[in-house]
């Protein structure tokens, strides 16, 4: 208790006289004296812990992975994505309880647009960070935004590489979501496939505590068929398995033109779980039945 109690009283200490340094004209001898005192004593080995609480960082409160609350929101607030709702949930749970993975942990959601891959997304962020799509941990990138031009291939991958090597560096809990990825040009993606191998790690660093979400129309049509014949045939959607569906999506995304389109992520079995989000309402059946 008393440990504690000195604790907080150091960190009050530590907090004034950093905000009221600034606005005080403090000799430099008196300044160079009073933090050397606090040295000695020792006063400035939680500065870590009162920066940490006003700023985010890589430990708790910031990082905080909430598996309950995802569970729920997506249950409550998801429809019609029973694949995603089982599969989805457990994997990050496996892969945040355990304090070493195997690898990076690789969900690829496949859909139609509006079919809720971004919205899940959002849901993951926001339960593993508390500050949710805003933290510096969680990065999204946009194939139109941030990779628009076909002639700059080479130069996106340099950037990409450097960008989440300098991130994992710095914390390796990290949030990486690519959206957009079928209109990604070929190869960009494959930029990532270093980080997502079971290496313990690379250049001095672990890679294997992140987390990579790959957003794509690709497979859209093959997946609502798939619902479409399960119907025909009188069965229920929900009895859809999450093997038969992987493979339909695995060939549709390596042969459609897209950024997964003959990528070694695919050939390589980087990615682990391959995630069908099943369109519905009216336009879903209309599509459908025009073709």
């Amino acid at each position: 208790m008393t440990l504690c109690y000195n604790r907080k009283v150091t960190y009050l200490i530590l907090v004034c006289i950093f905000c009221i340094m600034p606005a005080i004209a403090i000799e430099p001898v008196t300044t160079t004296a009073l933090i050397g005192g606090l040295f000695a004593s020792g006063a400035l080995v939680g500065y870590k812990y009162v920066w940490c609480q006003f700023s985010e960082c890589c430990d708790s409160p910031w990082i905080r992975p909430n598996i309950s609350a995802m569970n729920r929101k997506l249950f409550d607030k998801v429809y019609g994505q029973h694949l995603v709702l089982d599969t989805a949930v457990r994997a990050i749970k496996g892969h945040v309880v355990n304090k070493e993975p195997s690898k990076a942990l690789v969900l690829s959601f496949h859909g139609w647009t509006g079919s809720g891959k971004n919205f899940v997304s959002s849901i993951i962020a926001e339960d593993l960070f508390k500050m949710g799509m805003k933290s510096k941990y969680v990065h999204l990138f946009i194939a139109e935004l941030h990779f628009p031009h076909l002639e700059r291939v080479e130069t996106y991958k340099s950037q990409l590489r450097r960008w989440i090597t300098g991130n994992v560096t710095e914390c390796p809990h990290n949030l990486f979501i690519f959206d957009e990825v079928d209109k990604m040009h070929p190869g960009i993606i494959d930029a990532v496939k270093p980080f997502l191998g079971s290496y313990g790690e690379i250049d001095g660093v672990n890679y294997r505590k992140s987390i990579f979400l790959f957003l794509s129309n690709t497979a859209g049509t093959d997946i609502a068929y798939k619902a479409l014949q399960y119907w025909d045939e009188g069965k229920k959607r929900e009895d859809i398995s999450r093997k038969e569906m992987e493979e339909v999506i695995r060939q549709s995304a390596y042969n459609e033109e897209g950024g997964l389109w003959h990528s070694d992520l695919i050939s390589s079995y980087s990615i682990d779980f391959y995630l069908p989000f099943f369109a519905t309402g009216e336009k879903a059946c209309e599509t459908l039945y025009k073709r």
